[in-house]
């Protein structure tokens, strides 16, 4: 099983985004996936169409770690029902551990480190995925901390603007005292470029500093402003799923991310 966070210590540049298109991109390539909702906004659990209270969220299940299964709580995602009845044959698991606003207990900076092994040890009791998709909250609190010990590794959101360049340096530069100081292997997968507008001379000039900063760590290809992404996600669909030329080169761009993003992790 192959356990990614999805991180950025600024808000508001599309990590929950990045989050479902590389579930559509796990759906589409029939990828046994658990997303994890850790924001305590719960907008992924909402946007793979899941209703709250249909099952346990993971803050229950951190709370009790030894009390109840992943497996058994997580919920099947209506993306995986809708692509089932379209193609019954190849049945498609991509399940939800529910966010909610229990998570908010363990968003505080003075989690021990016996607090910071809680999703390590409830995600330790799946036997049904092959990788499982981490939504952080905006923060470098208790829980993105949580999620990156149990993560193999991390792979960080990025806009091209002014302010998140700088604070994805300030994320990388986060990782590498979280590895130190926990002496642990987590890898830093690399940066997504987001809402990525070709016709704008700041995108193009932000784009380029990310690159000089981080090199081979900008992945790609980058995921480009969809003009119709906020009613994709507003329907709660897959955006493989999605009729339209945008929708199709986006999800395109989201397959060749999870190849990449897979193939840097380790499998066990």
């Amino acid at each position: 099983m192959q356990v990614v966070s999805i991180s950025s210590l600024k808000g508001g540049v599309g990590k929950t985004s990045v989050t479902l298109g590389l579930a559509s991109a796990a759906l589409n390539q029939g990828i046994s996936t658990l997303v994890v909702d850790l924001d305590p906004h719960a907008d992924a659990t909402t946007g793979l169409g899941v209703e709250p209270g249909t099952s346990r969220p993971i803050g229950e299940l951190l709370r009790n770690p030894r009390k109840g299964s992943i497996d058994e709580a997580a919920t099947r995602s209506s993306w995986a029902l809708r692509q089932e009845r379209r193609q019954p044959r190849t049945p498609a698991r991509l399940d939800v551990a529910q966010g909610s606003a229990l998570t908010g207990y363990f968003d505080r900076p003075d989690l021990r480190v016996r607090d910071l092994r809680r999703l390590s040890r409830v995600l330790s009791t799946s036997r049904q995925y092959e990788l499982v998709l981490i939504d952080c909250p905006p923060s470098l609190s208790g829980l993105t901390r949580m999620a990156w010990f149990a993560s193999h590794g991390v792979t960080l959101v990025a806009e091209p603007s002014l302010f998140s360049v700088a604070g994805t340096e300030r994320s990388m530069r986060a990782l590498e005292l979280f590895r130190r100081d926990f002496d642990t292997p987590l890898s830093t997968v690399g940066v997504v470029a987001n809402r990525y507008r070709e016709t704008s001379p700041e995108h193009a000039f932000r784009l380029a500093e990310l690159r000089t900063m981080f090199g081979d760590q900008l992945l790609t290809p980058v995921v480009p402003e969809t003009p119709n992404w906020q009613q994709i996600q507003g329907a709660a669909h897959a955006v493989n799923h999605w009729p339209g030329d945008a929708a199709t080169e986006t999800a395109k761009v989201f397959d060749g991310l999870l190849r990449t993003i897979r193939a840097s992790l380790p499998t066990n």
